[in-house]
């Protein structure tokens, strides 16, 4: 498409929420009646009265490849050069249950993120950094539970108490079923994992988020912004149905440790208001369902990417500026967690030099343009909160069509979130392909590029023998009494539902049994889920 053909005004958000040409007082019938000063009930403008001023986003990169060696080396230097915190990727054997030495999954082995088959892996991963001065959030689903149990017992041998273990850990299964794909069991035993981590963290572990409710994977595979906010938000409440139903403990004493995950993508304003129309929605549903007595059990904690299915490999340096707008969009729209993604991810693993560019881009974010100075800037704006209130509908809507359904679960289970989302992506991609929607670089303003040279990640083979060689020894030298024992006990109290695993996962973690075992070991009891056909 050549330029002069581009039209340059659209008069619908990419979610198709329309847009007028202009607003006023008129456009703004419920901001009046909602308490507008930051740190109040329902906040709409933000969790806390100070913003940012009292203490910024936590910074960080998205980082995880090879061995847990390399992996380690990596997280050092992104802490040296100013990150916040950590965020881990791991390879798709360890999300999918699956040890390094498992010959179905040679080839996957430390490609994607980094390989963790043991505690010893653990161990190695956070070397020289300690766990209690710093946050560490984990990307993991299906085996979310095991990593956790991981983790506790590295935070254990660090001699770190429990109580100072601080990050998030994804823990978001209903979105994998439908948008992404690392499931292991079926729904009923993934949400007793779920609700046993829940509650295990409200004990155990205070101000450690054991969940991460995730719209971003609807997002990435194709839904809406209204439909990411709400397909999230129904997953939170199947959460939280699933942890009262136990008996074991209140809204108020588990709330405040759920958090929640998004893409941020390139329509600005849109992205503003998703954020503070979920903010305000979440609130009201802690607050009306489940009868929450503490205002802050109904805080709506987030964390985003910038970056993802937005970024494109053709003039792929347009990523950076694509990225920088989307880091403002989630500031203005009052994120507490953030990583942006490098320029060149859409075909290759970031390098140290592109990975420091996307933390610099957060850094100056933060330090130079003055965003950070005042909570919610927008808030006010004739646009934006009417914008906001057109999410909120919208959220509304589709959140009643999935009840009307049956529920997540249930919506899931017959492929109806999954139908949802396969229609939004293809009609996003024939918008792309005819041009209705621009694409700078892509099928607009296109030039000639030489074709880019490009080292894509290989794992050295010296390095993947090293992880099947540690594994080996580990596996000689533990003891084997112990393991077996540790299983037997695991298998017992799976078979039981009023028992919770995550002592015994941690037992199992420290007697060294392997992600791969303890997945196995699960599998015999409960089985394996299988995608329902979506057409």
């Amino acid at each position: 498409m050549s330029s002069d053909t581009v039209r340059p005004l659209f008069f619908e958000t990419d979610g198709h929420i329309p847009v007028k040409p202009y607003y006023g007082p008129e456009d703004l019938p419920s901001y009046e009646n909602e308490i507008n000063v930051p740190g109040h009930f329902p906040f709409r403008r933000g969790n806390f009265q100070g913003g940012y001023r009292d203490r910024l986003w936590t910074f960080r990169q998205y980082a995880g490849f090879g061995t847990a060696k390399e992996s380690n080396q990596r997280y050092r230097y992104l802490l040296s050069q100013g990150g916040t915190g950590l965020s881990v990727a791991f390879d798709l054997p360890t999300q999918c249950g699956y040890d390094s030495d498992d010959p179905e999954i040679e080839e996957e082995v430390g490609r994607v993120g980094v390989a963790i088959d043991s505690l010893a892996d653990f161990d190695i991963l956070f070397q020289d950094i300690p766990l209690d001065q710093i946050s560490v959030s984990f990307t993991i689903n299906g085996t979310a539970a095991i990593i956790l149990a991981f983790f506790v017992a590295a935070g254990d041998r660090q001699g770190v108490p429990r109580e100072l273990l601080r990050g998030t850990i994804q823990n978001d299964i209903l979105k994998e079923y439908a948008s992404r794909g690392t499931w292991i069991w079926p729904p009923t035993p993934s949400l007793r994992l779920v609700a046993e981590t829940i509650e295990f963290c409200a004990a155990e572990t205070p101000h450690f988020n054991a969940i991460s409710v995730a719209g971003a994977h609807f997002r990435d595979a194709g839904a809406t912004a209204a439909q990411e906010m709400a397909f999230t938000l129904q997953d939170g409440i199947t959460y939280c149905d699933e942890v009262v139903s136990r008996g074991r403990l209140s809204i108020d004493q588990f709330a405040p440790q759920i958090s929640f995950f998004f893409y941020t993508h390139g329509d600005f304003f849109e992205e503003i208001a998703k954020y503070r129309a979920g903010r305000r929605r979440w609130a009201q549903i802690v607050k009306d369902r489940y009868n929450a007595q503490d205002d802050r059990s109904s805080m709506f904690r987030f964390g985003c990417v910038c970056g993802g299915v937005s970024l494109y490999s053709a003039q792929a340096q347009n990523n950076i500026v694509r990225v920088a707008y989307e880091a403002m969009a989630s500031v203005l729209g009052g994120v507490q967690s953030m990583f942006t993604a490098a320029w060149d991810e859409p075909f290759a693993l970031p390098t140290e030099e592109t990975t420091t560019f996307a933390l610099r881009t957060q850094q100056i974010l933060a330090y130079e343009t003055g965003v950070a100075r005042a909570v919610d800037p927008l808030g006010g704006s004739y646009f934006v909160e009417a914008l906001t209130d057109d999410m909120d509908s919208e959220l509304v809507k589709i959140m009643a069509d999935l009840e009307g359904q049956g529920g997540m679960v249930k919506a899931i289970e017959n492929g109806y979130v999954q139908r949802l989302i396969a229609e939004e992506a293809f009609r996003r991609q024939r918008a792309i392909e005819s041009g209705a929607h621009p694409v700078v670089g892509l099928n607009v303003f296109q030039a000639t590029e030489v074709p880019r040279d490009v080292q894509s990640y290989e794992m050295d083979e010296g390095a993947l023998k090293d992880q099947r060689k540690q594994l080996a020894a580990m596996r000689r030298d533990r003891d084997d009494e112990l393991v077996q024992q540790s299983l037997r006990t695991l298998t017992a109290a799976a078979r039981k539902t009023d028992v919770n695993l995550m002592p015994l996962l941690i037992d199992c973690a420290k007697a060294n049994v392997t992600v791969g075992e303890i997945v196995a070991t699960l599998k015999e009891i409960w089985g394996e889920f299988r995608q329902p056909t979506v057409f």
